[in-house]
This record gives C-alpha cells, sequence and structure tokens, in this order.
C-alpha cells in the first residue's frame, strides 16, 4: 500500500494501472474509518483490480457551525486500517491541493437540485454542494470505473447517482449496505463523539426503523402514523432531539403519504452536540 498526496501523483498512478488493463474502483472517505468504510474496500477489492481511497475531509460540505474543525482526523491510523482491508493505494491531498483557489473555498460548484431540497438537504444549505463538487473532482482526478458508497448516507447515494446520469460520468455507483454496530447503532466517525449515556440512548435510532419495518410487515401503509411511531419512540430517550424523520419514496426523495411503493424511512437525531442519521428500505411492492 502507498500514501500519495499530489493530483498529480495519484493520476500516474491510476495512469500506470490503466496501461496493465487493470479496473480501478474509488472509495471516497473524509478518514477516521470505521468497519462501514473497511467493508467498502473490500467490496472494491472484490469488483476491481485496484482500490483506491480518498481520504479528505472536505470543508465545502460543512457549515458556519458545523464540526469541520473538530472532525476526528488520523491518517496513521487510516493507513493502518485500510491497508488492514486491502487497499491499494490512499489518495489523501491538503485543502490547498484540492482546492488551490484559497481559504477552502471552489469558484466552481456542482449543483443537484431536487433531490437535495428534502432530508439532510432541508437543514444543511449547501452540503450537498459541496459533496457534489468533491466527488465531481475526485471522479475527475481518479477516474475510476466504480465508485463504492455506503447506504448509510442514502440521500448522498441518490444525489450522486443523479450527478453521474445529468453529467453522463463514466462510473458505475455501487451502493453498499449498512454496516452496524453489534447493539444496532449505525457505524459513523462521529460516534467517537458520544457520551456514555448519549451512545446508549442513541440505540434507539434502530430499534425504532426495525419497530417501522414489523408495523409495514402487519400492514401498515399510513406514512405519517408511522412516523408518528417512530419519533414517539424515539423521543421516549430525554437526550435524543429529532431533526428529522420521513418516508421518502425510493426512486426520487419525494415525500410519501401513502406507502405503496419502495421507500427510505430515514432519520437524523442529535443527542448533544452529535448528529446521527440512520435508515432503512422498506421493500414495498405497487
Amino acid at each position: 500500500m502507498i500514501i500519495l498526496h499530489t493530483i498529480a501523483e495519484i493520476r500516474r498512478y491510476v495512469q500506470e494501472q490503466r496501461m496493465g488493463a487493470k479496473t480501478v474502483g474509488l472509495v471516497p472517505t473524509m478518514g477516521y474509518l470505521h468497519e462501514g468504510h473497511l467493508s467498502l474496500v473490500r467490496q472494491a477489492k472484490e469488483h476491481c483490480d485496484v482500490a483506491v481511497m480518498s481520504i479528505f475531509v472536505n470543508p465545502l460540505q460543512f457549515g458556519p457551525n458545523e464540526d469541520f474543525d473538530s472532525y476526528p482526523r488520523d491518517l496513521q491510523r487510516d493507513a493502518a486500517l485500510a491497508e488492514s482491508a486491502g487497499i491499494d493505494v490512499i489518495f489523501a491531498p491538503s485543502v490547498d491541493e484540492m482546492y488551490p483557489s484559497g481559504n477552502g473555498k471552489s469558484l466552481t460548484h456542482v449543483d443537484v437540485e431536487a433531490v437535495t431540497d428534502t432530508l439532510c438537504g432541508a437543514n444543511r444549505p449547501g452540503h450537498f454542494r459541496g459533496v457534489a463538487t468533491v466527488v465531481t473532482k475526485l471522479f475527475n482526478i481518479v477516474m475510476p470505473d466504480k465508485a463504492f458508497f455506503g447506504l448509510k448516507d442514502a440521500q448522498q447515494v441518490v444525489v450522486i447517482q443523479q450527478m453521474v446520469r445529468d453529467l453522463n460520468t463514466p462510473v458505475e455507483v455501487v451502493p453498499c449496505p449498512i454496516v452496524r454496530e453489534p447493539d444496532g447503532l449505525a457505524m459513523s466517525s462521529r460516534n467517537v463523539y458520544l457520551s456514555d449515556d448519549q451512545r446508549v440512548q442513541a440505540m434507539v435510532l434502530s430499534r425504532s426503523l426495525s419497530m417501522a419495518v414489523e408495523r409495514v410487515q402487519q400492514g401498515e401503509r399510513d406514512a405519517e402514523a408511522l412516523i408518528s411511531a417512530v419519533r414517539a419512540m424515539i423521543e421516549e430517550q430525554p437526550l435524543a432531539n429529532i431533526d428529522y424523520v420521513q418516508a421518502v419514496s425510493l426512486r426520487d426523495l419525494t415525500p410519501l403519504q401513502t406507502l405503496d411503493q419502495p421507500a427510505l424511512l430515514a432519520l437524523a437525531v442529535k443527542f448533544g452536540k452529535t448528529r446521527l442519521i440512520d435508515n432503512i428500505v422498506l421493500d414495498i411492492q405497487r
């Protein structure tokens, strides 16, 4: 495994792999890796000859009061974990390398409309513009055959898929299942922020989603009733502060009143200053 820090270096590396007729898979991350990230590496190695991981905490996708400065960073730790999962190369650029205009800003942005207006996009203005911009840059830099994204950030996956379709980007976006802790909490780099009490109460997120699946299996099709039940369960935890609970179309993320098609039940909840997201797919056929 090697670590590269400049765009010129990673382009040269990928070109050498292409000359050997090798396929390239990209795993974009912001680092502070956990088993969810490592599962993406294993998927990349299964589907491609060469697996590239980017580790870059992207300033464009953080709001002014969000945790960019305190976001956990440990390249040495991440490199050891990535290598254990079989990664071939890590691309770990500086902010100035990715945004040479200075101050972590870009004069050009990629905006994806409609699918960014709901869920996390509703309360995090500019977030998905930052995501789409940096992912476009990574696709242009690495030129992967396939790119692997975790479904914990389901809206992000939909946004990237829409962007790839609209811009005719020659990369296949591969969604990968959510990886959970033994107690059900979805793995996230932000989990390290949780206090012991917050960590215990955060388990309600996966429990509420499992309860929702059971209600759907029992015949519940009223989206608002399902949302109310999930909210009520979460609100039993005194440290939980709900940002949103929504049921949306799996195809285009439009809100649903009746569960009559494949749906995404998604939520975002704060425990203290730590904002956690989770979701589950409701495989409802028309």
